[in-house]
């Protein structure tokens, strides 16, 4: 398993994003909508360490109560029926089970850790073509 992002929720994208490139020197990489979430995220990186942030807006949702802010931990599995059976077995929660977004080829799904903190699970296929 493999590290690969922290997501947090932000009430305004454009704020969001100049305050992290400007403030704070992280590099942009990318930014999309994802339409089956009513929600658009980018992602900024540590040019030193690599480490990404996903930036989150949910769309309508311009308040954000205190801890509300993170939003999820994301990791890179190989084999992510292997890693579901074995985190069921240890009595891990599923709040998604596997699927893929639109136009994507990764299967993602969600897990709950004892404090109800969203950990997103990545397997990555490649692309055919």
């Amino acid at each position: 398993m493999k590290f690969l992002h922290t997501s947090i929720t932000v009430r305004k994208m454009d704020e969001s994003l100049r305050f992290y490139t400007e403030v704070m020197g992280l590099q942009f990489e990318r930014r999309c909508t994802l339409p089956e979430n009513h929600a658009e995220i980018a992602f900024v990186r540590d040019p030193e360490s690599g480490a990404q942030v996903e930036l989150t807006h949910w769309e309508g949702r311009e308040t954000i109560e205190p801890g509300e802010q993170l939003d999820h931990l994301a990791f890179e599995v190989p084999d992510m029926d292997a890693f579901l059976a074995a985190a069921r077995s240890w009595g891990a929660r599923v709040a998604k089970e596997p699927f893929r977004l639109a136009g994507g080829t990764s299967r993602l799904a969600f897990l709950l850790d004892p404090d109800d903190v969203w950990i997103e699970l990545i397997e990555r296929t490649p692309r055919v073509g």
